[in-house]
């Protein structure tokens, strides 16, 4: 019995990878986004000079130091500042299911050229601080949750990413140690209610779940309540697209990976993903991805 239950354990873990995407010289994004029902490990070597922010959107992560003799859990929204230049900090996590990670990672040298003029209010940038280990946990701040969710959700052209991930990285080092949010709320009204923030993403498991037969735009905003004209600038405001275009990029991944699964035939997963008929699943993949399933499975072989 006991050799049983540790192989459905093992079975339940699984070896985790890091989507790396380097923006400049000294200046590192990694992402994971464990969709899976597994447990998912990741072990990454970081040089001391890197300081490290790590922010958890969904689910929770679990940080092992020293063989796992020392753990550090991040819990959803949450993020964790960690720096030590007496010695190396190495990646090593449990991701949890259905857990996103997003990790920057900016060398000490880098980074205090980007702050040399505001040392006294970042405490670990002080002349007296400067060789001494630095941690800070925190919560994610709404500002910061849009800006990781396009992270994370990124969609556009793969010959601007780096571009893209570059202004985007300085932006959230921006809000990280931005002092007053009050500017931030001025220019997006819509997040002085936090509550509405909850509400979009609330709507966003919505279209998910029910990615099949979704409900209509007016019937998502009275399921959330949040007015229509709310509904819309806040989806756009969090996850950088309309409603309808996140769920057509999110059916189309889904798509894809059944594809590759090798389980289902074209009309089966067109059924799956929410279209009727099998004409109108081929013409929406091949306006993502530029090519028919047909075409697409066998590229896979």
């Amino acid at each position: 019995m006991n050799v049983n239950n540790d192989n459905s354990a093992l079975e339940n873990v699984a070896k985790g990878t890091f989507d790396e995407t380097k923006v400049d010289e000294g200046f590192i994004i990694l992402l994971n986004k464990n969709e899976s029902d597994k447990l998912q490990y990741i072990e990454r070597e970081i040089d001391s000079d890197f300081i490290q922010f790590h922010f958890c959107l969904k689910g929770s992560i679990k940080f092992n130091f020293n063989s796992g003799r020392y753990v550090l859990d991040i819990l959803e929204e949450n993020s964790l500042l960690l720096y030590n230049p007496q010695r190396e900090l190495p990646i090593n996590l449990e991701i949890s299911p259905k857990s996103w990670l997003i990790t920057v990672l900016i060398s000490i040298k880098k980074f205090h050229g980007l702050f040399s003029q505001e040392a006294d209010y970042i405490t670990f940038l002080s002349d007296d601080n400067r060789d001494k280990k630095y941690y800070k946990d925190g919560k994610i701040s709404p500002s910061m949750a849009i800006v990781l969710n396009q992270l994370i959700n990124y969609n556009l052209n793969r010959s601007i990413k780096n571009l893209y991930f570059k202004g985007k990285a300085y932006e959230i080092l921006s809000l990280y140690f931005n002092r007053n949010e009050d500017a931030d709320i001025e220019q997006c009204p819509f997040l002085v209610d936090e509550s509405n923030v909850i509400k979009i993403r609330k709507a966003k498991d919505i279209i998910i779940s029910r990615m099949v037969e979704p409900p209509t735009l007016q019937e998502l905003s009275e399921e959330i309540g949040l007015s229509l004209k709310k509904l819309k600038e806040g989806f756009k405001q969090i996850y950088g697209d309309s409603v309808y275009s996140f769920l057509f990029e999110y059916k189309m991944e889904v798509a894809r990976k059944l594809l590759e699964s090798g389980n289902y035939n074209v009309s089966e997963v067109g059924l799956k993903v929410g279209y009727s008929t099998a004409s109108h699943f081929i013409a929406a993949f091949k306006k993502k991805y530029r090519t028919t399933p047909k075409k697409y499975i066998m590229s896979l072989s």
